[in-house]
């Protein structure tokens, strides 16, 4: 675990090396929660043997302790501060997280230099507003972008995405945290079987 320090305070990085890594996945999490999520959890454990170096990154509002997340202004810059540190390795870095997380990654991609961007439980809009759509951050993002969507998810299901220069994978009757109901006939280790599998071949076939 590593400290930075950031324009809107102090983050945290946790790094999980892969050995003989070919590139960096950064995960940030969401406004909701931080990097114990069950999506960032199951990728962490999942990719340093596939190559992949995952570093998840505490935004300065959650390691100060506050409940709250601060206006997408403020995570932004707080992220922009951890780049750095994230780059040092000299791998290409793709830039991802979940909720929040994801809408931060694809709004500071180009600026960056991200080599990519994967986003996860992207909120499309908030829960019953879809005129409140965010998808200009998603079409903006410049780079080579994969979206992970839960197909209940309250904040965007799968078939209200637009077209776009992106790729995205359902998981079956995931919800916003991708958890899946009993009734489905899917646990939640198939749920993140299926998460892992789409972002694993899709990392593959960016470097």
């Amino acid at each position: 675990m590593r400290k930075a320090d950031t324009g809107a305070g102090e983050a945290r990085i946790t790094w999980l090396p892969a050995p003989d890594a070919r590139l960096v996945l950064a995960l940030g999490h969401g406004a909701g929660g931080g990097i114990e999520a069950r999506d960032l959890t199951a990728l962490a454990a999942a990719l340093p043997a596939r190559g992949v170096t995952v570093a998840l990154v505490e935004q300065p509002w959650r390691v100060a302790g506050r409940k709250v997340a601060p206006a997408p202004k403020t995570l932004d810059t707080g992220w922009r501060g951890v780049w750095p540190a994230l780059a040092r390795p000299g791998l290409p870095v793709v830039a991802g997280g979940r909720s929040a997380g994801a809408r931060v990654a694809c709004r500071t991609a180009t600026e960056l230099g991200a080599h990519a961007v994967l986003a996860l439980s992207f909120p499309l809009h908030p829960p019953g507003r879809p005129e409140k759509s965010r998808a200009d951050e998603l079409l903006g993002a410049g780079v080579p972008t994969l979206v992970v969507q839960g197909g209940n998810d309250p904040f965007g299901r799968p078939g209200e995405f637009p077209p776009g220069p992106y790729e995205l994978a359902e998981v079956p009757h995931g919800d916003h945290g991708f958890a899946v109901p009993k009734r489905s006939g899917m646990t939640e280790d198939g749920a993140m079987g299926v998460l892992t599998s789409a972002v694993t071949g899709w990392l593959a076939s960016l470097v």
